[in-house]
């Protein structure tokens, strides 16, 4: 699969991250069928980083509920303000799954 094709994939799954929900890196793979590329699709959303787009990036966190691409944006607490803005709660600096987890389906 080139790069390309496997971008529009990620793309593709973060646009139907629905408000207030978030998904993992790691899901979001196994989704497209790269189960153990979870930096893949990391590399996909970086590379629209501080452009405008309809692709909710902030919707997309570690497996720990962790906002490790923060750095991606206008500002260091833009992820987290987008997310509290959409309902989505922290325990300390980590989204709480328990109540925000939304999965794709596997293709």
């Amino acid at each position: 699969m080139e790069n390309q094709d496997l971008y529009e994939k990620v793309f593709e799954i973060v646009r139907k991250i629905p408000k207030g929900k978030v998904t993992t890196y790691g899901h979001i793979a196994k989704a497209i069928g790269i189960k153990m590329s979870a930096r893949m699709v990391g590399w996909a959303l970086n590379s629209i980083a501080f452009t405008s787009t309809d692709i909710p990036a902030h919707r997309v966190v570690n497996r720990n509920g962790e906002l490790t691409g923060k750095r991606y944006f206008p500002s260091p607490n833009y992820m987290k303000e987008m997310l509290v803005s959409e309902g989505v709660t922290f325990i300390d600096d980590r989204v709480d799954l328990s109540k925000h987890l939304w999965v794709p389906k596997v293709e």
